[in-house]
């Protein structure tokens, strides 16, 4: 079988390139403190897009540093009992989409939020304010500044806001609260569980965010990481500074977040994937410690995985 990384048997045991800051625990749980802190001034407004089965509502909150987050939320109608949810997150520079693909959880008697996050393609927020270069990506956003001003920091904490959120409705059960996405979408699934553990169920797709160095070591800083290489041409064309700044990228990379993660994890890869490279997506994986398993496409990449969203449904048919 053609290759673009690692053998399959090495796959499984790689335990990821990208330096671990030495703070990491203690950086994430002043993060969640100052989380938990903010008012979130939650607001519902009925959409324009309404179906028989189903209320469709504008959610807003109220994120760290003050940004006003948007979410889609869908509450099936005549449920009466408190009944499971999803949170569903988007890839790079995308949004929340269409209220039409989020109604199958819909008629399955689940409520379904799904994020934009702050500052990319949808209605959410980005309040700015960070030193240093804002050219071309959200994950160099902040690198030149204190490692609370990574845009990533952010958006990791209104993922895990927005699970809290769907978890404090009085329709919701919040034991029985699944997560999801694909690409960032993945990456960010990841970083909701493990910030907000009482995620029972989540379902990642070639997750984004992961063992940066691994990315540049293989030359793919390009695509969805096209900024690594920008900004290092840029701001460090020598690479003086090259390990202080992959460090601080630890910070907003989910293999250092995985371990914390307590809910059931079924996550897809494609072997073929130069995007988000299998080896950073294991790195991830590898380092989860609930129940686990993954779900391997040898011959897709960076694309759709061809039955994977019938079996995300079945598995979530059980939160």
């Amino acid at each position: 079988m053609p290759a673009v990384d690692y053998p399959l048997e090495k796959l499984h045991t790689y335990e990821g390139r990208n330096p671990r800051p030495e703070d990491f625990d203690t950086y994430w749980e002043r993060a969640i403190a100052e989380m938990k802190a903010v008012d979130p001034q939650i607001e519902l407004r009925p959409s324009e897009f309404q179906v028989p089965y189903a209320d469709c509502f504008d959610l807003y909150f109220t994120g760290v540093k003050g940004a006003r987050i948007y979410a889609k939320y869908v509450r099936p109608k005549n449920v009466t009992e408190p009944h499971p949810a999803i949170v569903q997150f988007h890839g790079y520079s995308g949004n929340s989409g269409d209220w039409n693909d989020k109604l199958s959880y819909a008629a399955l008697g689940y409520s379904f939020f799904s994020m934009d996050c702050r500052g990319q393609g949808g209605f959410s927020e980005d309040v700015g304010g960070t030193k240093g270069t804002t050219l071309r990506g959200h994950i160099v956003r902040g690198l030149d500044d204190h490692p609370d001003q990574l845009l990533f920091r952010d958006i990791f904490l209104d993922t895990a806001q927005l699970a809290g959120i769907a978890m404090s409705m009085p329709e919701v059960d919040p034991a029985r609260v699944g997560a999801m996405g694909g690409s960032q979408g993945g990456a960010l699934t990841i970083a909701c569980a493990a910030l907000e553990p009482r995620i029972k169920k989540l379902a990642p797709v070639y997750p984004f965010l992961s063992d940066y160095k691994r990315v540049w070591e293989m030359d793919l800083a390009k695509d969805a990481y096209q900024e690594l290489k920008d900004f290092f041409r840029r701001h460090d064309p020598q690479h003086k500074r090259e390990e202080e700044y992959f460090t601080k990228l630890g910070y907003i990379d989910i293999q250092n977040l995985a371990n914390r993660i307590q809910g059931d994890v079924m996550m897809a890869v494609g072997l073929m994937d130069t995007v988000c490279p299998p080896s950073t997506q294991f790195a991830a994986y590898n380092k989860i410690t609930a129940n686990k398993k993954l779900e391997i496409f040898p011959d897709f990449g960076h694309e759709g995985l061809p039955g994977f969203n019938d079996l995300t449904f079945q598995f979530m048919m059980d939160l």
